[in-house]
């Protein structure tokens, strides 16, 4: 079915909302001679986004990213997405990129990786190449790890260093409470930490995707496991204080996200969700929090 242009559209203007990602696991099977790591997760979007508008221009890239102090240069992911879009494909055109930041920067929910994904996606709309998720993906693997599951979406199981997706059934819909605490971790500490550390539990990956199939919402609440978990919180206590606050008012389980700091938990109501919001907002007043819904997967035409 052919997709009809919006407005913006037809004058050469394009907007996406780039969504968040959660990890419902997220395991390391070990380091890779590359220099990255060999991981498996089962990977969520989530209804928090980036709005990112993109318009033609004659030539050249301009950036600009309204609330975050995020530079808006050649080191910026978005950015980045821009040039290998124009360069790769030969397109003799530039392009201006507004990013509308909402998603909290360095909190384990691939904000950066996210925005690369939404210009490739929105440029592929801005300048009606009609280029596959696959492909799209082969040119997101370039910029990052996720930056393939932002161009998919939905519910998806990650292996290799992230890139090579598996798509599964779709999470039952749930309600997120997002919850970064006002810290910054970064994610080649985290790693580097684990590599010294270790795991104690583990995430059964193949339970995980039986309950998926099941569409069980409480098996795989049951199942939600992260290895990076524990090596965070024992440098961040806070992170596991949000996990209590969250799973003893309303949520089903909670879990922190990527390598964090952010921590979710998934509620079956709203109601359940803005409980457990608003007992954290009374503990933890320090909290950005987030009560969302569950996304499914992008629509890439």
């Amino acid at each position: 079915m052919a997709r009809i242009l919006s407005e913006r559209e037809c004058f050469g203007m394009v907007t996406v909302e780039a969504k968040a990602k959660i990890n419902l696991t997220l395991d390391i099977l070990g380091a890779r001679p590359d220099g990255y790591h060999e991981v498996e997760m089962v990977m969520q979007s989530v209804g928090l986004s980036d709005t990112i508008s993109l318009e033609r221009r004659t030539e050249g890239i301009t950036l600009r990213m309204d609330g975050t102090d995020l530079p808006a240069d050649e080191t910026n992911l978005a950015w980045k997405a821009a040039r290998l879009f124009l360069d790769v494909y030969k397109i003799q055109q530039g392009v201006s990129v507004v990013v509308e930041k909402r998603i909290p920067i360095a909190a384990g929910l691939a904000g950066g990786s996210t925005d690369a994904a939404g210009v490739l996606i929105g440029m592929n709309r801005l300048f009606e190449t009609g280029f596959s998720a696959k492909e799209l993906c082969a040119l997101g693997e370039k910029l990052g790890s996720d930056v393939p599951f932002c161009i998919e979406g939905g519910t998806m199981l990650a292996t290799g260093r992230g890139e090579v997706l598996q798509r599964l059934p779709d999470l039952p819909p749930l309600f997120v409470v997002l919850a970064k605490p006002p810290v910054g971790v970064s994610t080649a500490w985290a790693y580097k930490t684990f590599d010294k550390a270790g795991a104690t539990r583990r995430p059964d990956t193949r339970a995980m995707l039986a309950a998926l199939s099941e569409g069980s919402a409480e098996k795989v609440a049951g199942l939600l496991v992260n290895v990076l978990e524990e090596v965070t919180i024992k440098e961040h206590a806070i992170v596991g204080e949000y996990k209590r606050v969250l799973s003893e008012n309303g949520a089903l389980a909670s879990l922190m996200s990527g390598s964090g700091p952010t921590v979710f938990g998934l509620a079956k109501t709203k109601a359940d969700a803005e409980r457990a919001e608003g007992a954290l907002a009374r503990a933890c007043p320090d909290a950005a929090v987030f009560v969302v819904p569950t996304a499914g997967r992008n629509d890439i035409s």
